[in-house]
């Protein structure tokens, strides 16, 4: 059976999640943002053994903790190709302007658009969803429903477009071409907030039904 934990890590309310089989005791992290001992806790609470560190996108917000949980476990850290080089870099991680940089690793993996990728029985396909950010990933388990969206989409929002390299035009894009194609039982769970669902974004959100734009 396929489990997940929502931790709400960091000054900026950001998702990590546990994703995980209870009967294989094996899974990954998505975003370990912040707060690396609460991460910690919850992986022995959970009982699970890591084997890999998923990045939906590379803002400092997301990828706080990735240091940390890479050398407790030496596992792989996973990242879309377009920020390759954002985990050692302040300025394009958007670190440097708070004044307190962000430096984690450089990535083991590269991802692009429509990869599959396995690590026991967990499964994911990727959607490269930019907007956000440039090289933003949605990571989608069809067997389970189950759609990690980074800051792509929030429930009744859509993630922000004010930072250097963002596209309002693109993230739309992203969003009604990869987001909004999925069935409206998939359950989002997205970079901050509460999870919802395709088919209530596709009904209440503003940004996407188009009554923010009328």
């Amino acid at each position: 059976m396929i489990k997940v934990l929502r931790i709400e890590v960091g000054s900026y309310a950001s998702n990590c999640y546990l994703i995980w089989d209870d009967e294989t005791s094996q899974g990954v992290i998505i975003d370990p943002g912040a707060e690396e001992e609460q991460i910690l806790t919850s992986l022995e609470k959970a009982g699970f053994t890591p084997l890999a560190i998923l990045l939906t996108h590379a803002h400092s917000d997301h990828i706080g903790g990735v240091k940390m949980v890479k050398e407790k476990f030496d596992i792989p850290i996973y990242i879309a190709a377009e920020e390759k080089e954002w985990l050692t870099n302040p300025e394009l991680n958007l670190s440097a302007m708070s004044g307190d940089p962000v430096v984690a690793m450089e990535p083991d993996e590269l991802l692009s658009d429509e990869q599959l990728l396995t690590f026991g029985s967990v499964k994911f396909r990727t959607l490269h969803t930019p907007g956000h950010s440039p090289g933003s990933i949605s990571f989608l388990n069809e067997e389970r429903g189950m759609l990690f969206c980074g800051d792509a989409l929030f429930a009744g929002s859509i993630g922000r477009t004010d930072f250097p390299g963002c596209s309002l035009e693109q993230l739309m894009e992203s969003i009604t071409k990869k987001i909004m194609s999925l069935p409206d039982s998939i359950i989002c769970f997205p970079g901050h907030g509460s999870h919802t669902t395709v088919g209530a974004e596709r009904t209440d959100n503003p940004f996407i039904n188009g009554s923010f734009f009328a």
